[in-house]
């Protein structure tokens, strides 16, 4: 009965926080893909419009240490409500900016967003981690940040359908004033049906009974900074989501003005391909790291690749032939997944070369081959969260989890520092050399992989 009891709270526990990830997976890409509309909106350079990305990462180092302390003080049900409840406000906030139109409005409503998403995010990393047994801990967050991406994957391709569709770009002589206006008018509708989502999840949070995680109002946790692989583990999320936010945050931008020309709405629905590249690394990685037969594995992993072909057509309007491209791509992923062995450092290691690599064939080639090239890093994104978080807090309990949990989440600010800096570099040296930078954010979170996140305390 004790097995049969835990069996239930682990599952209970990975329902309610899984779909806590597909809603705050769901915020922030929606926030950084509507960088390309905001733009519009107000006519923007490229430094200008990352800034709205700046106003939800910079959230992290703020707010990301008090909410580890609030969580050691009124456990983590509590804090995850009130973080519905910020990201609920934030996203009515979202409806008076557009409307007036108002772009330090759309600051402070991201903002605001973006502390509700820190609350969730602090709470929920750790609780998947300490929900079950630490042997499957990247497993199971690699599974919640599959979800995770499936909800990034929708938000480009909702912004390509509900804001870009049906409007065309105005020329040299056209009437961008008229145009951003359209765009502007789009906008709220996305954030009321978000508010709605939001409000409701708040609700049943409240009826269910969650299992609970040890917490410690001692001074327990503030021995955290005592363990090197935390600190370095850190700077390993600054890098990472510095990379991903700055690819996907340039991309639309980038693909619309580079040497294919395409539109914002097609441009849009690449986007989505990139995201979605992460949920099936991700969906590969909980399989990969699971502990399940190999036979079963690849079953599973089998069944990640038809989602894929059918995901890829289905972002593009069933284009079936792009849908088979993304199919291959992931196929060569997982091969590359069949390399780390199921071992969350080599796996690490062997994502961020390929990704660093891909980064550098995209600022010194052109046309599709930059576009398949500069998409394909998503998948290589993928397993790179869960597992620099997973090895970040490897041998850490209690108050001392929550507290690295609140350190490693303030270095997520790496997403309001890094896509500045290559929208500043597109702005004076054009597109294709800003994509240097994660490449070289790449590269230090192999070095994470390979050696700091081996280094102990003496």
């Amino acid at each position: 009965m004790n097995m049969e009891n835990k069996s239930n709270n682990l599952l209970v526990g990975m329902t309610v926080f899984g779909a806590i990830f597909f809603i705050f997976g769901f915020a922030t890409t929606f926030i950084i893909q509507l960088s390309a509309p905001v733009m519009a909106v107000f006519d923007l350079t490229e430094f200008q419009a990352q800034l709205l990305t700046s106003a939800f990462f910079i959230a992290y180092p703020i707010m990301s240490i008090p909410t580890g302390m609030l969580i050691n003080k009124i456990g983590y049900k509590w804090t995850v409500s009130l973080g519905l409840i910020l990201m609920a406000m934030g996203s009515l906030v979202f409806i008076p900016a557009a409307k007036i139109p108002s772009y330090p409005l759309f600051l402070m409503a991201t903002f605001i967003l973006a502390t509700g998403v820190v609350f969730l995010q602090v709470s929920a990393n750790p609780y998947v981690t300490a929900i079950g047994p630490e042997s499957s801990a990247s497993s199971r967050l690699n599974l919640t940040q599959a979800l995770n991406s499936i909800a990034t994957m929708v938000a480009p391709w909702l912004i390509a359908v509900v804001i870009f569709r049906g409007l065309e770009l105005p020329g040299v002589d056209g009437d961008a004033q008229a145009y951003g206006l359209q765009v502007a008018e789009r906008i709220p509708f996305p954030f009321i049906v978000m508010a709605l989502i939001v409000i409701v999840v708040a609700v049943l949070l409240f009826l269910i009974k969650l299992p609970v995680i040890a917490t410690s109002k001692g001074k327990e946790s503030g021995s955290i900074y005592k363990y090197p692989h935390v600190l370095l583990g850190a700077f390993g999320i600054f890098c990472y989501v510095g990379a991903e936010v700055g690819n996907a945050g340039l991309l639309v931008n980038y693909l619309r003005q580079g040497s294919l020309g395409i539109s914002a709405e097609e441009a849009s629905t690449y986007a989505a391909i990139y995201w979605g590249g992460a949920m099936v690394g991700r969906f590969f990685g909980s399989i990969m790291f699971s502990d399940a037969q190999q036979s079963k594995k690849y079953i599973y992993s089998f069944f990640v690749l038809i989602l894929a072909f059918i995901s890829g057509a289905f972002v593009t309007d069933w284009n079936w032939k792009i849908g088979a491209i993304f199919t291959g791509i992931a196929l060569v992923n997982f091969i590359f997944m069949l390399v780390g062995k199921g071992q969350p450092a080599r796996s690490l290691g062997v994502f961020a070369l390929v990704a660093g690599v891909l980064g550098l064939v995209t600022t010194f080639t052109q046309g599709h081959v930059a576009l398949w090239t500069v998409v394909s890093i998503g998948l290589f994104n993928s397993i790179m969260f869960p597992n620099i978080f997973a090895l970040a807090v490897k041998d850490l309990k209690g108050g001392e989890l929550a507290s690295a949990s609140g350190i490693i989440n303030a270095l997520i600010v790496g997403g309001a520092v890094i896509p500045p800096l290559m929208g500043s570099i597109a702005d004076n040296y054009g597109y294709t050399y800003a994509y240097i930078v994660p490449a070289i954010c790449y590269l230090y979170i192999f070095f994470f992989a390979v050696k700091g996140s081996k280094i102990r305390r003496a």
